[in-house]
């Protein structure tokens, strides 16, 4: 089943059990599915998908961070409950030493040894991290590995 369906499905289910917090995540979700479609005249596969759901949740971390800041623990409290229904659809995550070690392999297969060379070294990275590490602490690392 793909993840879209996969989406379809877990929506109807909170409908039955009537869910409205999670049922309101779920739409939310799909209505970004497909307005990415109707965007790019395209079906999204299962990758695109998971870079939807890449960026809402970038886009939830962002707000608790602000809701934080402006004492709205309520709103703050809603983002990570959608933040908790929305990482169910990301794969699993590599740990810290499986990406150090992708970010070593990648730095002497280019040959990278200086920060003018990040960008070559990140689009190397990318698509093998894209959806299994957060990429902002891909390029933290690969800053720090270059300046040393």
């Amino acid at each position: 089943m793909s993840l879209k369906a996969q989406v379809t499905e877990d929506m109807k289910a909170a409908m039955r059990a009537k869910e409205t917090a999670r049922l309101s995540a779920l739409r939310l979700l799909l209505a970004a599915i497909k307005q990415k479609e109707v965007d790019e005249r395209i079906q999204l596969d299962d990758a695109a998908v998971i870079a939807v759901v890449d960026k809402m949740l970038k886009q939830r971390r962002d707000s608790v961070a602000q809701y934080e800041a402006a004492q709205r623990f309520d709103l703050a409290s809603a983002e990570r409950f959608e933040i908790d229904v929305l990482s169910a659809y990301k794969p699993a995550g590599l740990d810290a030493g499986q990406i150090a070690a992708i970010v070593d392999d990648a730095i002497k297969a280019t040959g990278a040894a200086s920060a003018a060379d990040m960008g070559k070294l990140m689009a190397v990275l990318k698509p093998q991290l894209a959806g299994k590490a957060d990429m902002a602490e891909v390029s933290k690392l690969v800053k720090s590995r270059l300046a040393n």
